[in-house]
């Protein structure tokens, strides 16, 4: 898994991040979703290593990197907060002007990232989003029921941790597993079983409906836009493709959108490797060249 990827630990201002990076050529930030960690790319990140130096991260307060303080208005786990510390991860290995893939959580921070640095951010994917005030802006039963965690995930502290930490296996992947690699799954527990990422990934819901919500619902009303080309990708077996026009919502935010829906449920990268990245190559070729 990663073979030729090198692990290291990078300190930023305000956290410390746990990064695999290889390849050569233009810089790509690849950024992972919730419950997972970096090695959700493992399938991918190999391939797109072959024309692109590939930095792959664990997000502030998921896998092995560190854990900031939480704070009484969820900004230490806002997506500004986590897209700060991408920002100042990519400076570090020398990187001032990148492209960007997120998937789920990850997606959120790439969004953000785009928005509050514009002039860093060449070219962004996300995958299987849609920005977060959309969701709670047109929230209905479906999404309520659909979505159900990310108002569990939100409640205060410690009603989450404490469900969440008496059986961690019994809640996250309780179904779908099987769509994992044995080895990464195993990462994916070591790592939701910590008490302190509970925690922090409990903060990171809190931070969406309060603190992100706003500042999505402050961009929307006042007609910021990406400025960077975006694909959007969406997994036509998994959810959000039902509950809207993805292409469309993103052409609210963004000038120049294209998008896709590919064969699979939500988790594009391990359930649909090869599409994911001949969906990805056009785009990052355009974005980077």
């Amino acid at each position: 898994m990663f073979e030729g990827f090198t692990r290291t630990l990078i300190p930023t201002p305000e956290a410390t991040i746990c990064v695999r990076q290889g390849g050569s050529g233009p810089p790509l930030l690849l950024l992972h979703g919730h419950p997972q960690t970096h090695v959700m790319w493992h399938l991918t990140a190999p391939a797109l290593a072959r024309d692109y130096t590939v930095v792959c991260a664990d997000l502030r307060g998921y896998g092995d990197s560190s854990k900031p303080p939480a704070t009484p208005d969820h900004e230490s786990y806002s997506k500004r907060a986590m897209a700060r510390d991408m920002v100042a991860v990519m400076a570090a290995l020398g990187h001032e002007r990148f492209a960007v893939v997120g998937h789920d959580r990850g997606g959120r921070v790439a969004y953000r990232m785009a928005l509050d640095h514009p002039a860093r951010v060449r070219g962004l994917a996300v995958l299987d989003i849609v920005p977060t005030g959309e969701h709670f802006r047109r929230a209905g039963m479906d999404f309520a029921l659909g979505y159900w965690h990310w108002f569990f995930l939100a409640q205060a502290f410690d009603l989450p941790e404490r469900v969440i930490g008496a059986n961690p296996d019994g809640f996250y992947f309780h179904r779908g597993r099987e769509v994992f690699d044995a080895a990464a799954m195993a990462e994916y527990r070591r790592c939701y079983c910590d008490p302190a990422t509970i925690h922090a990934m409990c903060e990171d819901y809190r931070a969406g409906a309060t603190f992100d919500f706003a500042l999505d619902e402050a961009d929307r009303t006042a007609g910021r836009k990406i400025a960077c080309p975006v694909l959007a990708l969406w997994g036509a077996k998994g959810q959000v493709g039902g509950w809207y026009d993805v292409v469309g919502v993103w052409r609210d935010w963004a000038g120049d959108v294209t998008g896709e829906a590919l064969d699979c449920g939500h988790y594009l990268p391990e359930e649909a490797p090869a599409a994911t990245l001949a969906a990805l190559a056009p785009f990052l070729a355009r974005v980077t060249g």
